[in-house]
Order: structure tokens, then sequence, then C-alpha cells
């Protein structure tokens, strides 16, 4: 008798640890519809990695119904290099992040094709001459709309030698700066990701371009700079590269 007893005595105990582990994980394991994320909050959390301020800017609304078309657009596409001194307003420089990453539909895609909407890319603006912003370095977040700013300061002199002294990026009101995560893509594709992410930039490109021409605003690719001098005066984050800046003003 004293052998069933101590038997079931083992067998009571395991069951009470059994279940003090099943409650305890339920209390720190935090619920999840569906056992998962939501697709939104995937893409918001990929989409934004830095660490938001309280305080986030609101930019215009985009305009999505324009007057000029496609084709004009190409055709007035060209690289500017001379702006006024004159500042951009926000309108502008919202209407340009928008066309680079904008949201375009519930589902999270984007004005630019993304491989694998893996999306790869986050915009960075450095604001010289902006109605309304401080000189610094500002985040783009598309999912919200908004700028966050980073850094309160004036990097433009030292941005323009680490881009080999190039003018536009001293003379622009805004300098967009196009950075990458390779490995939200190549994570998924290995080492063919790093291609489809130097394509996915071209498309961003070029629709910024594009909106800059409708615009009346002039705009230039720079891909000429001393890498790791631009990465250390923006001061992004380790697994941020800098793939491209483009430099923004009125056209003279």
């Amino acid at each position: 008798m004293k052998k069933y007893i101590t038997i079931f005595a083992v067998f009571a105990f395991l069951g009470l640890i059994a279940i003090f582990f099943t409650v305890g994980s339920r209390v720190m394991t935090p619920a999840t519809e569906g056992g998962s994320c939501s697709v939104h909050a995937r893409e918001a959390s990929s989409a934004n990695p830095l660490q938001q301020n309280e305080a986030m800017i609101d930019l215009p609304d985009p305009v999505t119904d324009g007057q000029m078309s496609v084709e004009e657009a190409l055709t007035l596409r060209r690289s500017i290099r001379s702006y006024k001194e004159e500042p951009l307003n926000m309108e502008e420089l919202g209407q340009l992040l928008w066309s680079a990453q904008g949201i375009t539909s519930e589902e999270g895609f984007r004005t630019a094709p993304s491989a694998g909407a893996t999306f790869p890319l986050e915009m960075f603006v450095v604001v010289n001459d902006v109605e309304t912003l401080s000189k610094g370095i500002y985040h783009y977040h598309p999912h919200d709309h908004q700028l966050e700013l980073l850094r309160e300061e004036d990097v433009s002199s030292p941005l323009y030698r680490a881009c080999l002294s190039q003018s536009m990026i001293l003379d622009g009101g805004a300098v967009l700066v196009f950075a990458a995560v390779f490995e939200r893509t190549t994570d998924r594709y290995g080492d063919r990701g790093e291609r489809y992410v130097h394509n996915e930039v071209g498309h961003v490109g070029q629709n910024v371009h594009l909106q800059a021409a409708a615009l009346d605003l002039g705009t230039v690719v720079i891909g000429a700079y001393r890498d790791d001098e631009v990465e250390d005066i923006l001061q992004l984050g380790d697994e941020y590269r800098v793939l491209y800046l483009m430099p923004v003003g009125r056209m003279e």
C-alpha cells in the first residue's frame, strides 16, 4: 500500500510542476492573433528599426492626383546641380519622401517595387533649408508619413567634404539619403538579395527624379562619396549602408 501511495505522490508532484510552468508561460508570453504578429505590425517593426522619439513631425498629406502626366515628367527629368537660395516647404519635402517610399495600399505596399516585399530601404533627410524645420538629420517613417528628428545639427559642411566637395550638398534645401539594411532581403534570397537591393534603389531614385520634375524642383543623384566618412557623419547605425544621396533645391 505504501508503494502505491509513494507512486501517487510522485505523479501528483509532477502534475503540479507541469501546471505551474503552463500557467507561467501563458503569463509571460504575450498573446497574438493567430499565434503571430499581424502583417502591419511586422512591416512597421521592420520599417522603423530606429527607436522613435515621443515627438514626431507630421508631414502634409501627399498629393495623389497631380496635374502633370508621367510622360511630361519623363520629358522634364534632368540632373540639376545648381539651386536658388530659397527654402523648400514641408509639402514639397513630404511629397518627395512619399514618392520614394510612401505607402500606397492597405497591405503596406509602396510607391516602388521591393523584392518579396522585404523593404530594405530607409529614407533619411539632411535638412539645410526647409521651412519650419531645424537643420539636422531626420528619419522618414512611411507608415505614418512622419519625420523623426534624429539629431539637430548642421552637418552640411562635413558631408560636403565627404562627398568630394560637390556643391549641391551645400546648396540644396535638403539632401535625401537612401540607406539599406541588406539583411532584410538577403535573409530571404541569399547573396542574390544584394542585387535586388541595388535594383530597388534605382526604382526609388527615378521616382524622386520624376516627382521633383512635377514639383518644378531640381535634383541629382550622387554616388561619388567616401562611404565610411558619410556613414560616420550621419551616425545612422551599424546596420545601415548609405547607397545614394539626392540633394533637392529650387531650380535657377
